[in-house]
């Protein structure tokens, strides 16, 4: 019989999303889930994208240009200008969600073998991305001791061979919540041009920043124009996840225009999701003040309740709504699929995504999880009581 590839088997399962059947099964009996394991905010999306898609004057439903509107480049281009970025629309290509424009920035900077560093852990899709490109991840690992800061420039430099194409980063981090400081980016801003890389900074999270911390983009460093590539999305900024609207942000032009090739050959974004998207910037500051507000009492809370737990050890975020936490156990994965398996308080459990897919090197992670904080204080409180328990109860076994 026709048998698949060894691309498609090599492609690794989510480990957000792997122990969805587990979910589903404790579900169905009767068990009320608490998802900590997936970054889908509870924020409400801003009214005036709800609106802008609501009260549409569209006879025919067509094809945009496949850089996106127009209009929505050139509204993206003054929201770039309030965090200090000088960005024209010609340096923003708009992709389905920033997993099209990573995989786009993939397939115009790499070749087959090829090679990107990433701090580790990082975003378990990077991996799946590069799967997709055949591009091989070289990991330098960060540390939870250090709240996952950057590792030193000379393991970067370890790395780097004639295959090294770009350095990924992921600013404020997911799965970690570190922010990267003006002098970690100024550091690897001079690695890549030192050796000639590109930088690439997934900046979805941009706005997430706690503890009067500033966000510092790689498009703010001036001699960086022709290595400088971003991924930013309306996802998170926005809680728009089913939007899929992001966008690929570069002033080498050599770049975009390869890029826009692969924007042709899929056509263009869709048209809807680019009205709730160019909509969603009229949002007032407030919305952001707000929502910002609501995340750091959530971090607060979470990382207050889990360093009550014995042996429980977690590094505070300073951005995104992501943390990694170390568990006193063994084996994360089993204990994450014992929770919804086999455990319950009052009939009510908690989904964790463990660490280990977030890492390459092997054996990483292994007792490790990854928290997204994106439900209420309440849900919360009683999510971080159920953990508690629920390790007792497996550490007793």
């Amino acid at each position: 019989m026709p048998i698949v590839s060894q691309k498609g088997k090599a492609m690794p399962e989510s480990p957000i999303r792997k122990l969805v059947p587990f979910a589903e099964k404790a579900a169905k009996e009767g068990k009320h889930i608490y998802h900590l394991n997936i970054g889908q905010p509870d924020i409400k999306t801003p009214i005036e994208a709800m609106e802008a898609v609501k009260n549409h004057k569209l006879d025919v439903l067509a094809y945009s240009h496949s850089a996106g509107f127009e209009s929505f480049r050139r509204k993206l281009a003054g929201y770039y200008a309030k965090h200090d970025i000088t960005i024209s629309s010609d340096d923003i290509l708009i992709t389905t969600g920033g997993s099209e424009a990573l995989i786009f920035t993939m397939g115009s900077i790499t070749d087959p073998g090829d090679e990107i560093i990433v701090p580790e852990p990082f975003y378990a899709n990077y991996y799946s991305f590069s799967t997709q490109s055949t591009v091989t991840v070289v990991p330098v690992i960060s540390k939870l001791e250090t709240g996952f800061a950057l590792p030193s420039i000379q393991e970067f430099e370890k790395l780097i061979t004639p295959k090294t194409k770009a350095i990924l980063i992921c600013n404020p981090g997911n799965p970690t919540g570190y922010l990267y400081s003006k002098e970690e980016i100024q550091q690897l801003s001079r690695l890549a041009i030192k050796y000639d890389l590109f930088l690439i900074s997934d900046e979805v999270y941009r706005e997430f920043v706690y503890d009067d911390s500033e966000h510092y983009s790689i498009l703010q460093e001036k001699d960086l124009d022709e290595h400088a590539i971003v991924v930013d999305s309306v996802s998170k900024r926005y809680s728009m996840c089913g939007a899929r609207i992001g966008c690929m942000v570069s002033k080498n032009k050599s770049v975009m225009e390869t890029a826009m090739k692969f924007a042709q050959a899929r056509l263009s974004p869709p048209t809807f999701a680019q009205i709730a998207s160019e909509a969603a910037l009229e949002a007032p500051d407030s919305y952001y003040k707000e929502t910002v507000a609501k995340y750091k009492s959530r971090r607060d809370t979470l990382v207050a309740g889990l360093r009550d737990i014995p042996g429980v050890k977690v590094a505070s975020p300073k951005g995104a709504f992501y943390c990694i936490v170390e568990l006193p156990i063994e084996d994360s994965d089993h204990f994450a699929q014992w929770l919804l398996d086999e455990f319950d308080v009052n009939k009510q459990t908690v989904m964790l995504a463990p660490a280990s897919g977030f890492y390459s090197s092997p054996n990483e992670g292994k007792n490790q999880v990854r928290i997204a904080y994106v439900l209420n204080r309440r849900d919360l409180k009683t999510a971080i009581n159920i953990l508690r328990l629920g390790l007792e109860k497996y550490n007793s076994l």
